[in-house]
């Protein structure tokens, strides 16, 4: 490990700036750092409901040193013009197509910007170098895997979406860049975030919505999956501390590492929509009474999921001192919270 920066007073290029975790990494660095200037791109765009990027926006605004600019990762001119005129101290990369089942079927979307999009960002950071790449990867890498819980010194070259591999390329091409011109870079696999202000087509949202609707959700693999559910603001502890500390480099001298960050307590999916369901009640967002039996279905497994996922997070503890701290529960009942307001 190196030594541990200070971010007061840098400049972050932050992509995904509209996203989920985006706008919750935002928040924390001014938080952490008042005086800390933030360029924050985004596309806008609309594989989720365009009005909860704008309202994550509408937050950031609040802050003096927090810059937006809609854009796309894979406009390599725009990228390289950015980097050129804001000169960032540090990049946090978190721009990318997510989702594991919307990848079969739009392929286009994750080569643009998983692809293309990352390959703009490490270029213009080998044309203009910054102390530290930080960038999202995803346990998704992990794909057919059947050791856990899963570490980041296991295989990982037999993805079961292309998502998955598209994140893996990110992976080699930071380790290449790395390795070839001395780009300090830190990538983060992450383990199913949730929390307020999350992404819509995340179980826990996807399933209020329905409940809410009185439509039935569906339960893949009848109930008999277990994911590593990760709150947000472990999340941002992890990404924070890792900014502040560049790789100084592998046993082959390579300024690069992969950390995971996950809760690290994978949660059977039957025992999550339970306590999803109690949650929702206490908030009064479904009435005591609610009828949950039947607006249950358990389905088969889906094509690019996997059974179960388990993060290993021991290297972030022992080089961070860090280690999730919310529970399910907790963080469903933040959730909650958030969505009785969110729905008014």
């Amino acid at each position: 490990m190196s030594v541990n920066l200070n971010l007061d007073n840098k400049t972050v290029l932050l992509t995904g700036a509209a996203g989920f975790i985006g706008a919750a990494c935002t928040k924390r660095l001014f938080e952490e750092y008042p005086n800390i200037k933030i360029i924050g791109i985004d596309n806008m765009n609309s594989y989720y409901d365009v009005k909860l990027k704008e309202a994550r926006l509408e937050e950031l605004k609040k802050y003096d040193g927090f810059e937006f600019i809609k854009g796309d990762i894979a406009d390599k001119e725009l990228i390289f013009r950015l980097f050129g005129e804001k000169k960032p101290d540090f990049v946090l990369h978190l721009a990318a197509q997510a989702g594991v089942r919307y990848s079969i079927d739009n392929p286009d979307a994750y080569i643009n910007s998983n692809i293309i999009g990352f390959f703009n960002i490490i270029e213009a950071c080998r044309k203009y170098p910054s102390l530290h790449l930080v960038y999202a990867s995803s346990s998704s890498v992990y794909g057919a895997n059947t050791k856990i819980p899963f570490s980041t010194e296991d295989k990982t070259d037999s993805p079961v979406s292309l998502y998955a591999a598209t994140k893996k390329s990110n992976e080699l091409l930071a380790y290449a860049y790395s390795k070839l011109y001395g780009i300090k870079s830190t990538g983060l696999r992450f383990f199913t975030v949730y929390g307020p202000a999350g992404r819509p087509d995340m179980a826990y949202f996807k399933f209020t919505d329905k409940l809410l609707k009185g439509e039935k959700i569906q339960i893949f693999n009848y109930g008999n999956c277990r994911r590593d559910f990760t709150y947000i603001d472990d999340i941002t502890e992890g990404v924070i501390n890792v900014m502040r500390v560049p790789p100084r480099g592998d046993e082959n001298g390579v300024p690069h590492k992969v950390y995971n960050i996950g809760g690290s307590k994978p949660e059977n999916l039957l025992e999550f929509v339970r306590i999803l369901k109690e949650e929702l009640t206490a908030a009064k967002i479904l009435p005591k009474d609610f009828d949950f039996d039947a607006h249950t279905e358990l389905v088969p497994m889906q094509p690019g999921d996997v059974e179960t996922t388990y993060a290993d997070v021991s290297p972030l503890e022992n080089d961070f001192g860090i280690k999730p701290e919310i529970s399910l529960r907790e963080g469903l009942k933040r959730f909650a919270a958030w969505y009785k307001d969110y729905i008014k």
